[in-house]
């Protein structure tokens, strides 16, 4: 059974014959006529009989009447999701962000967003990168914004959109004359955020490859989950933590803390992901494309 059967038995019922069926749907009338054949034979009883001049439905043909009708209803209704989908009338635009990403674009990024298309709905979900690489990979979300370097088994990860520098911020009022190498950072008290990830997150990774180089080791004094945390403890005095410093500012805490680089510098480098040979939405696409700006113009 096909919606094209469907289609021209739902003409020939409503206009009484094959002939009118076919001037109505601009086919030849065989066409219509083999089709209706075709769908009684598939169906094993027949729809229509003849009275006189006209077509008139058997008790089969009047108990599918209205299951066409609603399927063809429902596929219509499919296609037009798509559509809206497409044309980016309708659908949902779904994108990840890690941590630093999410506070640094989300409120501009999805007001942006919303004012070009308003009619598409927008889920942004803020996780650690190692928690968006697994929830892209398992399909939970079309693609992500994450921090490398991350496991890509079975993803495509894009070129590096972004990098922002990574700095030690304290409540020092002194401050410091020179950057922090990995040595100092080992000594230091520091509170750092990701406890849940700890040396899985990108970031951390890197600076215990570093450590381990140096032949330190990096042992947080304090850890807790969330950036605005580890800032809001090193403003009070507690210790030191490492952000990047367009995060530092973001929170509000450029002016409570003194931020220093880190020696050799140290980036947050931002690249998309998403599944292997995977499509992504019209939606995903365009929000991806408009988050890319936004960073562009963090960066200046």
């Amino acid at each position: 059974m096909t919606l094209q059967q469907l289609t021209y038995f739902l003409a020939a019922a409503e206009h009484g014959s094959f002939t009118a069926a076919a001037d109505v749907l601009r086919l030849a009338r065989p066409s219509v006529s083999e089709q209706i054949a075709h769908l009684e034979a598939e169906l094993g009883v027949a729809l229509f009989v003849r009275t006189g001049r006209r077509l008139e439905l058997t008790d089969a043909g009047r108990l599918l009447r209205p299951e066409a009708e609603r399927t063809l209803a429902a596929a219509g209704e499919a296609a037009d999701v798509v559509v809206r989908a497409r044309t980016l009338t309708g659908g949902t635009a779904s994108l990840g962000t890690f941590s630093t990403a999410h506070h640094l674009l989300l409120p501009g990024l999805v007001e942006d967003f919303v004012r070009r298309h308003p009619q598409v709905a927008v889920r942004v979900v803020g996780e650690n990168s190692v928690q968006l690489a697994d929830a892209v990979r398992a399909g939970r979300l079309e693609a992500g914004l994450v921090a490398l370097p991350i496991d890509d088994e079975g993803l495509e990860v894009g070129a590096a959109i972004a990098q922002f520098e990574v700095v030690y911020a304290s409540a020092d009022p002194g401050g410091r004359a020179a950057p922090v190498g990995i040595e100092q950072l080992a000594r230091a008290a520091l509170v750092l955020p990701e406890a849940r990830w700890g040396d899985e997150d990108p970031t951390r990774r890197r600076l215990a490859e570093r450590a381990q180089r140096a032949g330190v080791a990096i042992r947080p004094r304090i850890e807790v989950q969330h950036a605005n945390a580890s800032l809001e403890l090193a403003a009070r005095g507690v210790g030191g933590t490492l952000v990047t410093r367009a995060l530092l500012d973001a929170l509000g805490y450029g002016d409570r803390l003194t931020a220093v680089p880190l020696d050799p510098p140290l980036h947050e480098t931002f690249a998309f992901i998403r599944r292997r040979n995977a499509r992504l939405s019209p939606a995903t696409r365009a929000l991806m494309t408009l988050a890319e700006e936004h960073l562009a113009a963090l960066r200046r």
